[in-house]
């Protein structure tokens, strides 16, 4: 048996050529090559330590996704304005990290339409593609719109969502692949649908900064899956240190093993002991 031991960090993951999600899982230093470790059997121990991924302080309770308490209050990317754009208040100088939200926030980002648990409006940084994609488990993704900041970005998925959903269900996800989507087709319905509000938006930050993305290509992904579960169990360290079962899977960020699914995103900063055969 292979033994690695560490705080747990977000998987990696990159598209492989023929479109396939190719994942590695941070461990420590240590970088988990997942497709090595299909089928077989898995072994985690959580030790009961939790440290925050920005100060590395250690912490009795994860907040934001990996953060301590105190970082989660001063931190910009742990305000409501990160996981909702439209409120950017970053032009009124109250950005908590000013020299930090103009190097995310104030930056090209990308609205898209992407087909996870069914279709769905996002948006993200130009430098995260198809990454975002990934960490959702979408299995279509089509770009719409590039847009100068995270601000403008927000207002235009505010319109869309209108239309159709910003969220994914993610349990729907993990239980199958999604049916295909013709993205295209629901691109130009939607412009149709929106042309006014859009039009009026490219009127106040002039249109070169809000552009339509009409000949995008539709990219298809798909996910190492060996089996999917008949019911998503989903698995805590919060609840239980000891968690095993055989790796059937990997979607989104998830692990899909035949004792439940684990959120790897949602265990941040957690320190694990990691047993698989070699």
């Amino acid at each position: 048996m292979a033994v690695t031991e560490g705080q747990l960090s977000k998987m990696s993951a990159v598209l492989s050529k023929d479109g396939t999600a190719s994942y590695q899982m941070p461990v420590g230093k240590h970088r988990v090559d997942m497709a090595a470790l299909m089928g077989k059997q898995l072994s985690f121990e959580f030790a009961g330590e939790i440290c925050c991924q920005h100060c590395q302080r250690p912490t009795k309770k994860s907040f934001s996704g990996g953060f301590c308490y105190p970082c989660s209050q001063k931190l910009a990317q742990c305000d409501l304005c990160f996981m909702k754009p439209e409120i950017c208040h970053f032009e009124q100088g109250t950005c908590r990290e000013p020299d930090w939200g103009q190097a995310v926030c104030m930056q090209p980002h990308v609205v898209y339409l992407a087909n996870s648990s069914g279709p769905k409006v996002g948006i993200t940084r130009t430098g995260q593609i198809p990454t975002r994609w990934i960490d959702q488990g979408a299995t279509q993704a089509l770009p719409i719109f590039m847009v100068q900041s995270r601000h403008q970005s927000g207002l235009v998925e505010t319109i869309f969502k209108q239309h159709v959903s910003d969220r994914t269900d993610w349990r729907k996800m993990l239980k199958a692949p999604a049916a295909p989507i013709d993205l295209a087709e629901l691109r130009d319905r939607l412009f149709a649908e929106t042309s006014h509000e859009i039009a009026a938006l490219q009127q106040r930050y002039a249109e070169q900064s809000i552009q339509a993305l009409k000949a995008e290509r539709v990219i298809e992904i798909s996910y190492p899956v060996l089996q999917y579960p008949d019911k998503v169990t989903s698995l805590s360290f919060d609840k239980t240190a000891q968690l095993a079962g055989e790796l059937l899977g990997i979607k989104g960020q998830y692990l899909i093993l035949d004792t439940g699914v684990l959120n790897i995103r949602k265990f941040t900063g957690y320190h694990v002991t990691l047993e698989f055969a070699a």
